[in-house]
């Protein structure tokens, strides 16, 4: 076997310099030397104006950043909502952020697409959600035939059913669709517990996007206490040539110096 690869890294700029305009951000991003970036959904609604989604595109497309990955509509985040794939009633929300996350796709070359799952809702049948689930992500999947719809395990919220790896990729396999499949985020996947080489080792063909930070403290690469550097080499060794996205917080001024410290695992 040859030597492992360097890491292809894009920064998640819905996590990181939120603090700057939408094209501050992205520049400061190709100005540390990324090539690029992924976002949640950037939008107040499932359904942004036109204007809204053209300034969006513009502003990536102006920044020279590929775009690795978006989220679709996932609901209120702030208040705790992670998803509506499985919310009976709000089908029609999800597939319209489908068909815009379709459109910026094609304009930026996007091919990976965040679906998040979720929350479990007071006095609905689990199956009834999950039913609801499988025909959303199959829709979307015939939406955005070409490129692949992930799924993803979240920590924090006790009410998402998706916590490990073979729980997101249970829900992969029942759809059944090529073209859905597992985000690997091993910040999230560490703090529910779940053994993240194993993973890995278990899932590896299953894996179409990988997302990092450290744990505890969701924290850059060298500030927790996490083997990121031996699961990204795993990664690469074991043939991932995907993009792995830095979705960490951070207040210090250059929010990614640990690129050069050289403390991190």
């Amino acid at each position: 076997m040859g030597p492992v690869p360097d890491p292809r890294f894009a920064v998640n700029c819905s996590i990181l310099l939120t603090q700057l305009p939408l094209r501050a951000r992205l520049d400061t991003v190709r100005a540390a030397g990324f090539e690029a970036a992924e976002f949640w959904w950037p939008f107040p609604t499932a359904t942004p104006a036109d204007a809204d989604v053209e300034a969006f595109v513009d502003a990536v497309r102006a920044s020279g950043l590929a775009l690795a990955g978006l989220n679709l509509f996932a609901g209120d985040l702030p208040a705790g909502e992670r998803g509506v794939v499985s919310w009976p009633g709000r089908e029609d929300e999800l597939l319209a952020s489908v068909r815009v996350a379709a459109y910026v796709g094609a304009e930026l070359g996007c091919r990976r697409f965040n679906a998040l799952y979720g929350n479990r809702l007071p006095g609905h049948d689990p199956a009834e959600q999950d039913a609801v689930a499988d025909h959303n992500l199959a829709a979307a999947a015939a939406e955005l035939a070409g490129a692949t719809v992930l799924l993803e395990p979240v920590s924090g919220i006790d009410a998402y059913p998706l916590r490990t790896a073979a729980d997101a990729v249970a829900v992969v396999d029942r759809v059944g669709a090529a073209n859905v499949g597992l985000l690997l985020d091993v910040y999230h996947l560490a703090v529910n517990g779940d053994d993240v080489a194993a993973a890995i080792d278990r899932f590896r063909d299953r894996i179409a996007h990988v997302q990092l930070a450290d744990a505890p403290g969701r924290g850059a690469p060298g500030t927790g206490t996490l083997p990121l550097r031996a699961w990204i080499d795993d990664l690469l060794a074991g043939g991932y040539d995907g993009w792995m996205a830095l979705e960490h917080v951070s207040a210090d001024a250059d929010p990614f110096a640990w690129r050069t410290e050289g403390s991190w695992r």
